[in-house]
Parts: C-alpha cells; sequence; structure tokens
C-alpha cells in the first residue's frame, strides 16, 4: 500500500503486515519514534486519508483522539493507501 507523508511530499510503500514506522524506516524516511509499542506517544500523527489498524487493542490514544484521527505509526497498519500528517519527519537520504 502507498504511504504518503505531508506537508513533506515523501511516499513509500507498506505491507498490509508492517507498520506504518517500519515501512517509514525500511524507506529512509524518519518519523519521530521512541518505544516502539504504543505506550509514549512520540510518534503520535494525523491520519489524513485511509484507514489503519492499530496491533494492540487499545493503543496510548484517547477515545476523543482515535475519533479525530490521530494514530501511533509504531502500532498501525495500513487497511488502504494513507496520507499521514507528520511535520517533522525527513528523508535519510536528503530529499523527498
Amino acid at each position: 500500500m502507498k504511504v504518503r507523508i505531508a506537508p513533506g511530499g515523501f511516499e513509500f510503500e507498506a505491507a498490509p503486515e508492517q507498520t506504518l514506522l517500519r515501512a517509514a524506516d525500511a524507506a529512509g524516511i524518519e518519523l519521530p519514534s521512541s518505544c516502539r509499542n504504543g505506550t509514549c506517544r512520540t510518534c503520535i500523527c494525523l491520519l489524513r486519508d485511509g484507514q489503519v489498524r492499530h496491533t494492540i487493542d487499545w493503543p496510548g490514544l484517547s477515545a476523543e483522539e482515535k475519533t479525530e484521527g490521530w494514530i501511533l505509526p509504531c502500532v498501525a497498519q495500513p487497511l488502504s493507501d494513507v496520507t499521514l500528517e507528520v511535520p517533522q519527519a525527513f528523508s535519510v537520504f536528503g530529499d523527498a
């Protein structure tokens, strides 16, 4: 599935069983992260388009945050092409 990162304009592929954070890492795109298990909230970002599923029943998000579209890429897998809003994202290769 295609993953787009706004506003940086980065794009990469993610397999359905792969978390968005791992897919970004594999593509050389750095997203904020720390614990990688859905508790610290360092990676929290807005899902602007598409659908994901979290790999844990209740990630470190409130019900209100989930309703507003916030996700944790460290424990989120794509169910469709997705667009994430991650202003702090950057390419380790220095290009888009």
